[in-house]
């Protein structure tokens, strides 16, 4: 009871704090709240994977699983949005549950982000990762059942990704709510979005294969994160 009144307490700070930030800084009002209701969302998600009781060969999982996510980002720097973060991230919540797919998104969010720059950015690109994890772990049925359709669903979270990023760009830049800002920027993103699936549906059909069977024999064989 104590934690949840503490939970509730934390949420409406962050309300009233976005609503102040709205009011005295008036210029980048709507980037404040969005960033403290981002933040809000994101500790709603993720208490809700904190609830549950995490074995030590789980949390050894996670860890490897965000490193490599975090590597995987690093490792192709050098070659612009061709990246397999949300690939990752989808292989993750399909295999091992939407609470452990949003988790696994935004924490690579969040670490990968110490090098590559963090900002008020972040935890709207955490909440937008985490959102890919969590979709993918309630479609992991028919996403581990046709390849088809993964990498369909690849294509879409490349382009969901972009779209919600290229939402948040607009209320940095235009300081407010601007649908023809919001398609400016969407089109001027255009190739990036577009490369930024491909790269979804080819590291999907380049990793969902081998990783995935390793994560079904661990979850079958061990019964980890079998209670998602």
């Amino acid at each position: 009871m104590k934690r949840k009144a503490l939970f509730s307490l934390f949420i409406l700070v962050i309300i009233a704090a976005a609503v102040v930030g709205a009011v005295l800084f008036p210029s980048k009002g709507w980037a404040w709240s969005s960033m403290l209701l981002s933040i809000g969302a994101l500790a709603l998600c993720l208490s809700a994977f904190e609830r549950r009781r995490i074995r030590a060969g789980e949390a050894a999982i996670l860890a490897v699983l965000c490193a490599l996510s975090v590597c995987s980002r690093a490792v192709f720097v050098w070659l612009p949005h061709f990246k397999p973060v949300s690939a990752m991230t989808v292989i993750c919540g399909m295999y091992l549950g939407p609470r452990t797919g949003f988790f696994t998104g935004a924490m690579t969010g969040l670490v990968s982000n110490f090098l590559f720059g963090q900002g008020p950015w972040t935890p709207f690109q955490m909440l937008t990762w985490g959102l890919i994890g969590l979709l993918s772990g309630f479609l992991q049925g028919p996403l581990q059942k046709s390849r088809i359709l993964l990498f369909v669903h690849g294509g879409i979270c490349g382009i969901l990704f972009s779209l919600l990023m290229d939402l948040w760009s607009m209320v940095w830049l235009a300081g407010g709510a601007s649908f023809g800002a919001w398609l400016t920027l969407i089109v001027a993103a255009l190739p990036m979005t577009v490369t930024y699936a491909v790269s979804n549906i080819v590291f999907l059909a380049l990793l969902a294969g081998p990783i995935g069977k390793k994560l079904d024999r661990m979850r079958l064989h061990y019964g980890f994160f079998s209670t998602e």
